[in-house]
């Protein structure tokens, strides 16, 4: 069996050299080439599409073909298109039909075809449906991120949206998505909360039933094993001395146990809810210190200047809860710079009886926190999204109400006392479910028993005019409608 798929956004080389230092390069571009090198090693031949890019600032991709070392089923395939230059994910929209028929002109090339296509977020969710439209071959579509959550997070209204639009291209975004998952065998998403929440947005109205069971797929992503491992890494003795240097500039009593934050430093995210909830428990400071993981700072708050106005903001008002109930000898804040590192990170306050702690707001599907169990942390977790269901209602790790201090700290409390036992049910949840292997092996079954019996369906959402000739006006009045009736 051959499958491909199609990611035009980022881009991928045989070193992964620019993941996370672009927006265009995080999550997604990971969950995929995971998931693609799993599917390989089941035997499967496995092409992935994306730009070709010929500029002196990019040069990894200026190669038709590459490939990941030790994965011979797996081939890169980048597709000339847009020009040669690097252009964000908000630019490429124009010149997706572009895209598509380069794809199509290298099957023809080889003489052969693909027998399924996967989709990723809406560009890549487009080109599957106009190389459907084409070809007939079937695709799956995964989103990863939907356009009207975007804007709803982001405040969009009647009165902004024209200047939001001209920079995120929301009004063909929508289109797109609506069409991808309209035309698409099925839909992908990581949990059920995603199918109903996210899918069910007004926005999407008329182009999916979410109550169609045969049109969705439950597939959670997975964990790096190998990365997130409790096993020991020749890294780790370097990184823990990194570890320790911080530990005894900042901690008076270095051998309590340890409360760990590592996600991104976002409103959304809410550190200053841990903050809140340790500043004000006794309970806590005598049992544990808090150590926040942030991308820069290895001089703690000294580096704040570094950060970002937003993360500032943010590292501001920890800072002024600090001294404000002098938890100065309690509470450390250091810099990880990467992935393995951070997997190192959490082996060594594994040793520690530590949890890892995740108040947001609202997660959609939260790897973060299965990454953690993986390398054996008890998890405290928020309960308002994907935590929900990958923690099986608390039955794996402790859940809190994010806009609960009191809850907050209660939860971390039953982390901290029961460390063994969500240390080991945690890490038995994420490897018998949470690991790319079966990630992949999910997509190939959905994909088997697709192709087995597909399910043509009547009324398929007709592709708009302007992804085949870029000076057709797009139409927002769909968009506009939703606005009008929201503010």
């Amino acid at each position: 069996m051959r499958i491909a798929f199609f990611n035009p956004q980022g881009n991928f080389d045989k070193n992964s050299s620019r993941l996370t230092e672009h927006p265009d390069f995080g999550g997604q571009l990971i969950y995929v080439r995971e998931v693609a090198m799993e599917l390989s090693k089941l035997g499967i031949e496995v092409d992935i599409f994306t730009r070709k890019i010929i500029d002196e600032n990019w040069p990894e991709f200026k190669e038709t073909f590459d490939y990941y070392e030790g994965y011979n089923n797996l081939r890169i395939i980048r597709i000339p298109f847009g020009g040669n230059k690097f252009l964000r994910k908000e630019l490429l929209w124009p010149h997706l039909k572009e895209f598509a028929e380069g794809i199509l002109k290298y099957y023809d090339s080889i003489g052969k075809m693909p027998d399924f296509v996967t989709t990723h977020y809406g560009d890549g969710g487009i080109t599957g449906a106009i190389f459907e439209d084409i070809t007939h071959i079937p695709f799956s579509f995964t989103a990863h991120s939907l356009g009207a959550q975007k804007m709803d997070k982001l405040g969009v209204n009647k009165f902004n949206f024209d200047g939001y639009d001209e920079e995120y291209n929301f009004s063909i975004r929508i289109n797109a998505e609506r069409v991808s998952m309209n035309r698409s065998a099925f839909n992908i998403v990581s949990t059920n909360l995603e199918r109903f929440e996210q899918y069910g947005h007004q926005l999407y109205n008329g182009a999916i039933d979410i109550n169609d069971d045969s049109k969705f797929k439950v597939i959670p992503p997975g964990v790096n094993v190998k990365t997130f491992s409790s096993e020991n890494k020749e890294l780790d003795n370097d990184f823990w001395n990194e570890i320790e240097k911080y530990l005894i500039r900042d901690i008076e009593n270095r051998e309590k146990q340890y409360i760990v934050v590592s996600s991104r430093v976002d409103e959304k995210k809410n550190h200053l809810g841990v903050v809140r909830a340790y500043a004000r428990s006794k309970e806590l400071q005598k049992m544990a210190n808090l150590v926040i993981f942030v991308r820069g700072l290895k001089n703690g708050f000294k580096d704040m200047d570094k950060l970002s106005e937003k993360e500032q903001k943010i590292i501001g008002e920890i800072k002024r809860i600090v001294e404000d109930h002098q938890l100065y000898g309690k509470v450390s804040l250091f810099d990880v710079p990467g992935q393995e590192e951070l997997a190192s990170a959490y082996r060594y306050f594994v040793r520690k009886k530590s949890v890892f702690v995740l108040p947001a707001f609202y997660e959609p599907f939260g790897l973060a926190p299965i990454e953690a169990a993986a390398v054996g942390l008890a998890v405290v977790a928020t309960k308002n999204g994907g935590p929900m269901e990958s923690f099986d209602k608390g039955k794996y790790g402790v859940l809190i109400d994010p806009f609960d201090i009191k809850d907050i700290e209660k939860g971390i409390l039953d982390g901290l006392k029961n460390f063994d036992k969500y240390s080991e049910l945690g890490k038995k949840r994420v490897l018998e479910n949470y690991t790319w292997e079966i990630t992949a092996k999910r997509y190939l079954k959905s994909i088997e028993e697709y192709l087995k019996n597909p399910i043509r369906k009547e009324n398929y959402l007709k592709i708009p005019g302007f992804f085949f000739n870029e000076k057709n006006e797009v139409d927002k009045s769909l968009i506009l409608e939703y606005l009008k009736s929201t503010n």
